[in-house]
C-alpha cells in the first residue's frame, strides 16, 4: 500500500494559509493583462479599466479595518472561508459578464473578499504557530503573496492566448474552490489567538482606543511610509533607470525583476534571522539604511547594465529581509485577541501609501526631474525608521503597566 509522508500539523497551517494569500495576491494582479481585450470587448477607456483596479484596491483598503474587529469577536476561519469563496467566485463570474459595469461590481466584491486575508491570516498564524517558528510562519506568508503577484501577468497572458479572456477568468476563479475546500476540511487544525472575554461594548471602546494609541498608530505610519517608497519601486524604477541611466528598457525590466527576485529571497532570510534574535528593530534600522544607500548609489552612478541588476537584487534582498522582523514586532504589540484588527488597520496603512505615491513620482518624471525619484524613496525609507522606533518605545511603555497588573 503507498504511504504518503506524515506533513506536521504546523506545514499544514502554513500550506493552507499560504494559499489563499496566494490566490489573494494572483487575483490582484490577474485583471491588467485583460484590459486590452476588454477595451475591445466593451468599447471602454483605459480611464474606466482604472477605475475597475482602483475600486477593488480601495474596497479592499476600506474593509480591512472593520473585518479585523470582525474576526477578532466572531472568529478567522468562517471569514477566510467566507472571504476566498467570494473572491474566488467573483473572479470566476467576469468571465461571464456581458456589460463593463458588472466587470467593476464583481471586482469590488472580490476586494471585500480579499479583504479578509491580512486580519485572519495573522490571527490564525499567530494562534497556531509556536513561537519559535512564528517568523518563518510569517516570512513564508508574505513569500506566498509576493509568488502570486509574479505569477499572475504571464500565466493570465499566455491563458488568454490560448483559450480565450473569458474561459481564463472562469478558470483562474475555480482554481480558488479547491483551496477553499481545502481550508474547509483541515479547518480544526486552525487556531485563532483569542483574547480574554469581556462585554462587547467595553470591548469595542477598548479595542478603539488601542488602535488609536501612539504605538499603533506609529506603527500605522510606518507602514504608510514604507509603502510610499515601495512604490516608487514597483511603479516607475524602469522609467527612471531607462531616463536617468539609459538603460534600454529590457535591460531596466531586468533590473526590476532582479529588485523583486532579491525581495523574495530576503524575505524568506528575514523569517530565519527574526526567529533567531529579538532585536528586530536593529536588525530593520540596518538592513533599511543599507537599502536606501543601495538605491542613493543606482541613482548617482552609471553602472554597467549587469551591476545594475546585481545591486538592485542585493537592495531587493535587504528591504525583504527587513519585511518579517517588522511583522513581528506589530504581533508582540498586538495584546492576545487583538491581532486581527490591528493587522487590518496596518494594512491599511500600507494600501494609502501604495496609493498615495504613484502620481507624485509621476510628477517628478513629468517635470523633467526622474532623478528626484530614488531619492525620494530613499528619504521616505529612512524617515520610516522614525516611525518604527517610535512604535517600539511606546509599546513598550505601553506593555509595562500592563504586565504590572
Amino acid at each position: 500500500m503507498l504511504r504518503f509522508p506524515a506533513i506536521g500539523r504546523e506545514a499544514r497551517v502554513n500550506a493552507l494559509i499560504g494559499s489563499g494569500h496566494f490566490l489573494s495576491h494572483y487575483y490582484g494582479l490577474c485583471l491588467p493583462p485583460m484590459f486590452v481585450v476588454w477595451q475591445q470587448s466593451f468599447g471602454v477607456s483605459f480611464a474606466e479599466l482604472g477605475l475597475a483596479m482602483g475600486l477593488m484596491s480601495a474596497t479592499t483598503a476600506i474593509v480591512q479595518a472593520p473585518v479585523g474587529f470582525l474576526v477578532d469577536r466572531y472568529g478567522a476561519r468562517r471569514f477566510l472561508i467566507g472571504g476566498t469563496m467570494l473572491m474566488t467566485l467573483s473572479i470566476a463570474a467576469m468571465g461571464l459578464a456581458t456589460e463593463f459595469w458588472q466587470i467593476v461590481l464583481l471586482a469590488m466584491l472580490s476586494g471585500l473578499g480579499n479583504s479578509v486575508f491580512h486580519p485572519a491570516d495573522y490571527a490564525i498564524l499567530a494562534g497556531s504557530i509556536h513561537r519559535d517558528r512564528m517568523g518563518r510562519s510569517f516570512s513564508f506568508h508574505t513569500f506566498s503573496g509576493h509568488v502570486g503577484f509574479a505569477a499572475a501577468p504571464p500565466i493570465t497572458a499566455a491563458l488568454i492566448l490560448l483559450i480565450g479572456w473569458r474561459n481564463t477568468l472562469l478558470v483562474v476563479g475555480l482554481v480558488g474552490i479547491p483551496v477553499v475546500l481545502s481550508i474547509i476540511w483541515q479547518s480544526r487544525i486552525l487556531t485563532e489567538q483569542r483574547g480574554p472575554r469581556q462585554d462587547r461594548k467595553q470591548n469595542l471602546a477598548a479595542s478603539t482606543r488601542f488602535l488609536f494609541s501612539r504605538s499603533i498608530l506609529l506603527f500605522f505610519g510606518f507602514f504608510l511610509v514604507s509603502s510610499m517608497a515601495g512604490a516608487g519601486i514597483q511603479s516607475w524604477l524602469i522609467t527612471v533607470l531607462h531616463q536617468t541611466h539609459g538603460l534600454p528598457l529590457e535591460a531596466a525590466a531586468t533590473a526590476l525583476t532582479g529588485y523583486m527576485i532579491g525581495t523574495m529571497s530576503g524575505v524568506l532570510l528575514g523569517g530565519w534571522v527574526a526567529d533567531r534574535t529579538d532585536r528586530h528593530l536593529s536588525f530593520v534600522v540596518v538592513l533599511t539604511v543599507l537599502g536606501a544607500a543601495v538605491m542613493l548609489f543606482v541613482n548617482a552612478v552609471d553602472l554597467p547594465q549587469v551591476a545594475t541588476i546585481a545591486v538592485l537584487f542585493a537592495g531587493g534582498l535587504m528591504m525583504g529581509a527587513s519585511r518579517t522582523p517588522r511583522d513581528v514586532m506589530v504581533k508582540d504589540a498586538a495584546p492576545p485577541g487583538e491581532i486581527a484588527k490591528v493587522f487590518g488597520f496596518i494594512s491599511t496603512g500600507m494600501s494609502l501609501g501604495g496609493a498615495i505615491m504613484p502620481v507624485v513620482y509621476g510628477s517628478l518624471i513629468d517635470y523633467g526631474r526622474p532623478q528626484l525619484v530614488l531619492v525620494v524613496v530613499a528619504g521616505l525609507w529612512l524617515a520610516s525608521l522614525m516611525f518604527a522606533g517610535s512604535a517600539r518605545a511606546s509599546g513598550r511603555a505601553v506593555a509595562m503597566p500592563a504586565a504590572a497588573d
